[in-house]
């Protein structure tokens, strides 16, 4: 009996240990699962924690205002009352495109909320062409990355650079009397070049400059209306009278009047690319966005006014400092307040370009859209030095043309393309998911006019004035089209890039970065 009650002791603890080592087996395979499914998220670029939902309504109208308000009111009502031919056509555009990136707005409150994911017009155009075709799927993404990162991106940092160069200078040589040829070039070319090896040392300073340049952008602007309504209240509205008298009937000058324009309106879509972080989205964005856009077409409008209640439509096609010829006439002895304000909001505005265009050109080369080494950072600084460098001497290449309106027709035109390409993903996705939960759906009438309006500020300046920089848009879009198929289709790479790669990072100390 002791025996036999031995043995059932012993088989009890032998089950006791069987089980205990099947639990313990379990705990480790369930332990290497969650280890791997942790791997694959990082492999795949998921983020191992959830952002957290920080933006409310108010703070999202902060932003957006913030993104929108920058250089192109202070340089823009030059070119769209040149083009536009009259003062009532002028004030009519900028009312006109306040109301198409309304409703452009709206389209993208459509997306944001149908697709609440960071990436904005790059998310939505993967997602919808993306499952049509195993070739073409891709391709719009990459023609607006490659876009993006080659033209749109370095030709609005130029912009920003040269009107920087201009409000600096300006004040030197009076009204009266044009700089140096050559010299707003030169300064604009060595800002870029000094704020990239700033950027490549470090960022921590961005956020100090980011705040002095707000309060500088604001305070500008407060000083024109102020002026303009002081100048108003003695009856200087005889320019305002003059109408619509000498409006141009050239639909590729309206077109121009429009790209020049909408160049003041960019930034309204920074909101989608941040869309995971936005607090209850389907309140949040069209709060933020239909509650900011109205805000500042009625500011820009009044500027427009306060230019036109001080100075002719001559005196303002003429200057090549609008803001600049204003405080002049307004301000006498205390002229200089108004560049050195414009300066230091362009000059942040300069900052963050360069700061944001390295960085999508990294995520570009880091997708294989670009080349390898863009993708790289410095071991000690941790910035993009490759990317930084290649945007800088791609804007210091625009800056040559030296013609702002160039160069706000340029970013225009390439924005229209973009424009494009979502609102017809807009439509593709509403056809691939029909069924998927849409707190806001975009009435269809008015996307598919925004959808015409953008075509046509994409066909129309082509067919009625082929200028250069819509020709040399078209000519990178042929590019990115060549481009696409053998090095990120096909996936082939060139013996020589790869050894020239290695060579870069040895002398500049770089590695790849995770995603």
């Amino acid at each position: 009996m002791e025996n036999a009650g031995y043995v059932a002791d012993d088989g009890s603890a032998r089950e006791l240990k069987t089980a205990d080592q099947t639990a313990t087996a379990r705990a480790a395979a369930a332990a290497a699962s969650r280890r791997r499914q942790k791997e694959q998220q990082l492999a795949a670029g998921a983020a191992a924690v959830q952002l957290p939902r920080t933006i409310g309504a108010l703070s999202g109208s902060a932003i957006l205002i913030g993104s929108i308000v920058g250089s192109g009111i202070f340089i823009s009502p030059a070119g769209v009352l040149r083009h536009s031919g009259s003062v009532g056509a002028a004030l009519t555009i900028w009312f006109v495109c306040g109301l198409v990136e309304a409703v452009g707005a709206l389209c993208y409150i459509e997306l944001g909320l149908l697709l609440p994911e960071h990436g904005g017009d790059f998310t939505y155009l993967l997602r919808a062409f993306g499952p049509l075709h195993p070739f073409l799927g891709a391709l719009p993404a990459f023609l607006h990355c490659w876009l993006d990162v080659n033209v749109s991106n370095p030709g609005g940092t130029a912009v920003l650079a040269l009107t920087f160069a201009q409000y600096s200078v300006r004040p030197w040589y009076g009204s009266d009397c044009s700089p140096p040829l050559g010299l707003e070039s030169l300064l604009a070319a060595l800002i870029v070049l000094t704020l990239t090896a700033a950027n490549c040392i470090g960022v921590h300073w961005s956020t100090r400059l980011q705040s002095a340049s707000t309060v500088a952008k604001m305070t500008a602007m407060a000083i024109i209306v102020a002026g303009g309504v002081y100048s108003l209240s003695r009856g200087n509205a005889h320019h305002l009278a003059t109408g619509y008298q000498g409006t141009t009937s050239s639909s590729g000058e309206l077109a121009a009047a429009f790209l020049t324009c909408l160049w003041a309106y960019g930034g309204w879509k920074n909101l989608n690319n941040i869309t995971e972080e936005v607090k209850n989205p389907p309140r949040t964005l069209p709060l933020s966005i239909l509650g900011s856009l109205p805000i500042v077409t009625l500011f820009y409008i009044m500027v427009n006014i306060a230019y036109l209640a001080v100075l002719s439509p001559e005196q303002m096609m003429s200057s090549h400092a609008v803001a600049f010829t204003f405080g002049e006439r307004v301000l006498g002895p205390a002229a200089f307040l108004m560049p050195l304000g414009v300066a230091l909001s362009v000059f942040g505005s300069l900052n963050s370009a360069a700061l944001s265009g390295s960085r999508v050109m990294m995520a570009v080369a880091r997708k294989g859209h670009h080349l390898h080494a863009f993708s790289l950072v410095h071991v000690r600084w941790l910035t993009p030095v490759p990317a930084l460098i290649f945007h800088a001497l791609v804007t210091c290449s625009m800056i040559l043309i030296g013609d702002v309106g160039t160069l706000l027709r340029l970013a225009g035109f390439v924005g229209s393309f973009f424009n494009v390409m979502v609102l017809v993903a807009l439509f593709i996705l509403r056809s691939t998911m029909p069924d998927a939960k849409r707190p806001y759906r975009m009435p269809t009438v008015l996307a598919a006019l925004r959808l015409l309006f953008s075509a046509y500020l994409l066909v129309g300046p082509i067919v009625d004035h082929p200028r250069t920089e819509y020709l040399y848009s078209v000519a990178m879009l042929l590019l990115g089209l060549a481009v696409y198929t053998p090095f990120v289709y096909k996936g082939w790479s060139w013996p020589l890039l790869e050894r020239c790669t290695v060579g870069l990072q040895k002398a500049l100390e770089l590695l790849p970065t995770e995603h």
